[in-house]
């Protein structure tokens, strides 16, 4: 425990030393009982800086879809030793409300769906509400369980331009009658020689 500890007051030390105090407006480290799965939720000012500047620190980046049309942002991932780190970024014009994410191999089809084949976002086993004002929430969770070809449905529920909508990585479609997507990946595309990515 005081492992998990010293290892929570390094993240919040280096999320505070690597943004300036006007790019951060508020930062929550939600923690659950569940030492293998941590989310971070932020919601920072410059938002299109801080992505060109991170771009090169993913090995994965979809578009987060809202409403089936709009962009609203992106949903990338990356690699730090056993941790595998999913995180949601909107567009300026969009916030994040709630966030739902399913992740395990794809051989084992893990992903709740009803029996016609919908998402049951329900069911996802990480969910969280989010404070007003997010635009960036960090899922990380333990990768050595995961096969090198996983899979992901991240969900989520965006305010913006158009009002309040549903959003998904864009992705491969489930096989119900809805737009849902999930997002097949494989671990060994996210090797990587260089400092891991902060996680805001």
């Amino acid at each position: 425990m005081k492992k998990i500890t010293l290892q929570i007051f390094a993240l919040v030390t280096l999320l505070m030393l690597s943004c300036s105090p006007d790019q951060i407006e508020g930062d929550t480290l939600n923690l659950t009982l569940d030492p293998n799965f941590r989310v971070y939720e932020s919601s920072i000012k410059d938002l299109d800086n801080q992505n060109k500047n991170m771009e090169d620190e993913f090995c994965l980046t979809v578009n987060l879809i809202a409403g089936q049309h709009h962009i609203a942002g992106t949903v990338t991932v990356a690699i730090d030793g056993e941790d595998l780190i999913i995180t949601y970024t909107t567009n300026e014009d969009w916030i994040i409300d709630a966030t739902h994410l399913s992740i395990g191999n794809c051989a084992e089809q893990t992903i709740p769906t009803t029996g016609s084949g919908n998402p049951k976002v329900g069911r996802f086993e990480h969910s969280t509400t989010h404070s007003d004002g997010t635009n960036v929430v960090t899922y990380v969770l333990n990768a050595s369980v995961l096969d090198d070809n996983y899979c992901f449905a991240a969900h989520a529920e965006v305010s913006g331009p158009t009002g309040g909508e549903t959003a998904w990585a864009e992705g491969e479609d489930f096989e119900g009658n809805n737009w849902a997507m999930y997002v097949s990946a494989l671990l060994s595309d996210c090797v990587s020689d260089g400092p891991p990515p902060v996680i805001f």
